[in-house]
């Protein structure tokens, strides 16, 4: 793949600004100067960002409804009602129950959950799960991370005698269900200082302001963080604001004291001796959770994460293991015929989205395949399977295009649609397949810039190698949980030459092993091109050459730094 290098470079004014909060600090030029990109000016943001405290959380009661919400909650386990905690089958929606589950059961026996089923309950609100509460005299449904635009199976469970409380993160629609509270800091009213909260985060926030009404100390909360960083890693929301707080201090848990069941999963994905950062979660824990609601029912990953015997729990990881092997070959073949497709059907110059729709998919991996497609071409993607007389699929997207409202677009031709920025569920009457394609087309045509179709690697700084110091690793390390809005940071290295030891490494000799020198100092740096071994013959006929890379701990020389590269093309001149 050609890449197209962007280096952003600050204005002299910015720079000015940004060296003066360096000396401030007493950080690198480059530490203050990815500071200020992400928009910390001054001392004082500076020090919340790189040590996020818990007191810096809102407070909940500031969600519109929070006070209606606690309160019906409040009555139910005063009455001793029963309670049910329903909730979406991805990684966010099992989190965010099992969260809400884990802390109320602490407080009432009279409770269950809910996880509907992909083929018989859809997503989302169900009447057939509605039906389940009723014939189990529940009287109270919590629902986290869909319900949003439930109006009609909400309405359906008033008239049964049931109450909902509506914990969504999902964009809502001008009418709202008739719930009792809805906590959603995306409501059009909502004055909330943070929107992006994940679905758990909402769960959590709701807990939080149960446990402030109770007089609970905050600090009982503290074990459910771990699901917290699991979601919002999961569901790749912005990895700031009050996402950041919750990620930094759910990853803190997930290492010192994660619960049993994820540390069964920890343990079946072989993390057991390493410190997990959000990467991990996003290729290894968190797929392994989303593998049960993809392949058989997300039922048996909230009963892995509210196990308490980790002989259970381990069992459990390993069944849902097996599903995630079975979702890997699954992926795998339906994104190879996806790519058949695409390369008959599109031309891609001409084409600014892909609309995929096969009868014969697996309804469980097309969202998987979707954000394989926007990877490999770099456009909006919606593929669809068929789902009784519907289309029903997953769109997800390239950066900084909001998908959401290009399918919002088409809603006249929908059954349902729900989601955000970057991914959404739809359905659709089969018949209406066609006009679909042709108006998100139109849409994402007028409304997508050429940069976000482009492989593009956007660069914050250019180094030469006598800046790669341990102090400036240090700093680096405490940018992190990296995510969406704080990217781990990129750089350039222009006119580097192989030392003479480069190698291919790799089971299959694909990768290189580089070990590089620049001409501004006498540093040797190590470095690791994963699947470039075609550019070994160039860097050894000794030439300059370029280097796009991230800066890592070499994690089998603890302290050793290692340049990750992305990309190496020829030097323009030498």
């Amino acid at each position: 793949m050609s890449y197209e290098w962007k280096l952003e470079t600050p204005i002299p004014k910015e720079q000015e600004a940004a060296n003066e909060l360096a000396k401030e600090l007493n950080v690198s030029p480059i530490t203050a100067s990815l500071l200020w990109e992400r928009g910390i000016t001054n001392v004082t943001d500076a020090k919340k960002f790189f040590r996020p405290s818990l007191t810096d959380l809102h407070d909940p009661f500031l969600l519109l409804d929070m006070d209606k919400a606690v309160d019906r909650l409040n009555d139910a386990l005063g009455s001793k009602e029963r309670i049910m905690v329903y909730g979406d089958y991805d990684v966010d929606g099992c989190s965010a129950v099992a969260l809400v589950y884990k802390f109320l059961q602490q407080y009432s026996s009279n409770i269950d959950y809910y996880i509907p089923d992909r083929y018989e309950d859809g997503y989302g609100v169900s009447k057939k799960g509605i039906d389940y509460a009723y014939d189990t005299q529940v009287k109270l449904i919590i629902v986290l991370d869909c319900g949003i635009k439930a109006v009609e199976e909400i309405a359906y469970a008033k008239e049964k005698g049931i109450d909902f409380i509506i914990c969504d993160h999902h964009v809502p629609d001008d009418v709202l269900p008739p719930a009792v509270a809805i906590l959603n800091p995306k409501r059009f009213e909502s004055t909330y200082p943070y929107p992006h909260l994940s679905g758990c985060g909402v769960g959590f926030k709701f807990m939080q302001a149960f446990a402030i009404s109770n007089g609970i100390e905050f600090c009982q909360l503290i074990p459910l963080l771990d699901l917290c960083a699991v979601s919002i890693a999961s569901d790749i929301v912005p990895i700031m604001g009050e996402n950041r707080i919750l990620a930094y201090h759910g990853l803190r848990q997930l290492n010192a004291n994660a619960s049993v069941g994820l540390k069964a999963i920890i343990d079946v994905c072989g993390l057991s001796d390493r410190e997990l950062t959000i990467s991990d979660i996003i290729f290894k824990i968190g797929p392994r959770i989303n593998a049960s609601g993809r392949m058989q029912n997300g039922k048996e990953s909230v009963a892995l994460l509210i196990e308490k015997d980790y002989n259970k729990a381990r069992e459990i990881a390993e069944q849902i293991d097996k599903y995630n092997e079975q979702r890997k070959d699954l992926d795998k073949s339906m994104t190879e015929e996806a790519n058949n497709i695409v390369d008959k059907l599109y031309k891609q110059d001409d084409q600014h989205s892909i609309v995929l729709f096969n009868e014969e998919w697996h309804k469980g991996v097309i969202g998987i395949v979707a954000s394989r497609l926007t990877e490999i071409y770099f456009r909006p993607a919606v593929v669809l399977t068929r789902t009784d007389d519907l289309a029903t699929g997953s769109a997800r997207s390239v950066c900084g295009f909001d998908v959401y409202k290009a399918i919002e677009s088409c809603r006249d031709l929908l059954e349902n649609f729900g989601g955000h920025t970057y991914a959404a569920g739809l359905s659709l009457k089969v018949e209406n397949v066609p006009e679909f394609r042709r108006r998100f087309e139109a849409y994402v045509e007028q409304n997508i810039l050429p940069e976000q179709t482009s492989a593009i690697l956007n660069i914050n700084a250019r180094l030469d190698f006598k800046d790669i110091t341990p102090k400036l690793m240090h700093e680096l390390k405490r940018f992190q949980p990296y995510g969406p809005e704080n990217e781990k940071p990129r750089f350039c290295t222009l006119h580097v030459y192989d030392y003479g030891t480069s190698k291919v490494v790799g089971r299959e000799q694909e990768h290189i092993k580089l070990e590089l020198v620049d001409n501004k100092s006498n540093n040797v740096m190590n470095g690791i091109a994963f699947g470039q071994s075609s550019q070994v013959r160039y860097i050894k006929t000794k030439s300059s050459f370029d280097i796009c890379y991230t800066i890592e701990e070499n994690t089998h020389k603890r302290g050793d730094i290692q340049l990750q590269i992305e990309d190496i093309r020829p030097s323009e001149t030498d």
